[in-house]
C-alpha cells in the first residue's frame, strides 16, 4: 500500500500540471486542458471504486515581455521600452468520470482574462509617431475552447502498480471567442485621437476558432519506495487553416497570406522525478523539464494565415500534497530557452530574411485542486 500511496503522489502530480497550464509567452499557444483529463491517475483508480467523479480547479498566471527572433533576445524592446507586456489569468474547471480503475473521461473548460498594453498596435513606437510614448491596454475576457477526452492505461493497477503507460485521445471544441474585438488608439494627422475597433491581437484571443483533435501519452515508474519518474506528451491536431477572422478590417487589401488568424497546432512534453517526504505524509516535491510550443507548419491541413510558432524549455519545479480524496498542487516553471522560429509566412521571403518575432514570460505559476466524490 506504501507504494502505491508513493505512485499517486508522483502520477497525480505529473498529470495535474501537464492538465493546466498549456501556454506561456506571446507564442499564440491556446489555453486548454491538454493530456491527464482532470488529474486522475492509475494509483488513484487503484485506491477508489469504479464510477467516482472528480472535480478540478487550475489557476494559472504569466506575464510576457521578452521579445525573441530565433533564440536570440532583442534586448533593445525593454531599453526602449516598446516591448509588448501580455497578462493572463486563467482558471481552469475540470470534470472526470472514472468509467473502472483503467479508463476515464473528462470535460475541461478554461476561463480567461488576458490584458494586453503595447505602442506598435496604437499610435507606434517610433518617438515621431509617438512622442509621448503612450501605451494602451486591449483585453478579453471569457471562457476559452472545451476540450472533451477519454485516458485508458495499458497495464491492470492492481497486477503491476509500480509502473504504467496511459494512452489518450480527445475533442477540442470552438467554444472560445476566436473574434474578440476592442478599442485601438489612433491619431489623425493633426495629433487628434480617434479609436479603431477591430480583433485583439491572436496570443489574447480566447479560442482559435477551430474543431480539433489531441493525442496524449502519460507514464510512470517506481525507481524506489519514494523515489518515481514520470513522462507525458500531448499534440493537438487543428486541421482548420484559418478562422476567418480579420487581423485589420481597416485596410482595404488584406494580406492573403497573414490577413486572418491561423489555426495552429500545438504540443507539450514533460519529463521529471517525484520524490515523496516521509516526514510529511502526502507530500511530494518534483523537478522536471517540459517543452511547450506552436509548430510552424500543421501536420495536417494548410499553415497560412497569421501564427506565432515557437517554443519554450522550462525547468519546472513544484509540490503536492494529497490528503484523503483532496489533492492540492503548485509548481512554476521557469524558462531556460526560448525560440521564436520562422512562421509559415516568413518561409516565403525570397531572400530568406523575414523573421517575426514574439514575446515569452519568465515564468508561469500554476496552482491546482481536486476532489474525489
Amino acid at each position: 500500500m506504501k507504494s502505491i500511496f508513493t505512485i499517486a503522489l508522483a502520477a497525480a502530480y505529473t498529470l495535474f500540471f501537464t492538465s493546466k497550464t498549456l501556454a506561456q509567452g506571446c507564442v499564440a499557444v491556446r489555453h486548454m486542458s491538454c493530456s491527464a483529463p482532470g488529474g486522475a491517475t492509475s494509483a488513484d483508480f487503484f485506491k477508489q471504486r469504479s464510477g467516482h467523479w472528480q472535480v478540478s480547479a487550475g489557476y494559472r498566471y504569466f506575464r510576457s515581455f521578452r521579445h525573441y527572433k530565433g533564440d536570440v533576445e532583442q534586448h533593445e524592446r525593454l531599453e526602449q521600452n516598446t516591448e509588448v507586456v501580455n497578462v493572463s489569468h486563467a482558471l481552469d474547471l475540470g470534470l472526470t468520470y472514472m468509467v473502472n480503475q483503467r479508463l476515464s473521461f473528462s470535460a475541461n473548460l478554461p476561463i480567461q482574462y488576458n490584458d494586453r498594453s503595447s505602442l506598435y498596435e496604437h499610435y507606434g513606437n517610433a518617438v515621431a509617431q509617438n512622442p509621448q510614448q503612450k501605451r494602451f491596454h486591449t483585453g478579453s475576457q471569457g471562457i476559452g475552447d472545451l476540450r472533451i477526452s477519454g485516458s485508458y492505461w495499458l497495464i491492470n493497477p492492481v497486477k503491476l502498480p509500480k509502473v504504467n503507460l496511459a494512452v489518450g485521445a480527445g475533442i477540442k471544441l470552438p467554444t472560445g471567442n476566436s473574434g474578440v474585438t476592442d478599442d485601438y488608439h489612433k491619431l489623425t494627422k493633426e495629433g487628434t485621437d480617434y479609436v479603431v475597433n477591430k480583433p485583439v491581437d491572436q496570443s489574447i484571443q480566447l479560442g482559435d476558432g477551430g474543431v480539433g483533435a489531441s493525442i496524449e501519452l502519460q507514464g510512470y515508474a517506481q525507481l524506489t519506495s519514494t523515489l518515481t519518474v514520470y513522462a507525458n506528451g500531448f499534440y493537438l491536431f487543428n486541421p482548420r487553416e484559418t478562422n476567418g477572422v480579420v487581423r485589420n478590417p481597416e485596410v482595404s487589401t488584406i494580406d492573403l497570406v497573414t490577413g486572418s488568424f491561423s489555426v495552429a497546432d500545438q504540443f507539450a512534453a514533460r519529463l521529471g522525478l517525484s520524490q515523496s517526504i516521509k516526514a510529511i505524509p502526502g507530500l511530494s516535491v518534483m523537478l522536471g523539464g517540459r517543452v511547450e510550443g506552436v509548430p510552424a507548419t500543421d501536420a495536417f491541413g494548410g499553415s497560412s494565415g497569421f501564427r506565432r510558432p515557437g517554443y519554450i524549455v522550462s525547468v519546472e519545479p513544484g509540490l503536492s500534497y494529497m490528503r484523503n480524496k483532496t489533492s492540492v498542487a503548485a509548481t512554476v516553471p521557469v524558462a531556460v530557452y526560448r525560440n521564436r522560429i520562422k512562421s509559415y509566412s516568413d518561409r516565403l521571403d525570397p531572400l530568406g530574411v523575414r523573421h517575426g518575432d514574439a514575446a515569452f514570460a519568465d515564468y508561469l505559476i500554476s496552482v491546482n485542486v481536486s476532489r474525489w466524490f
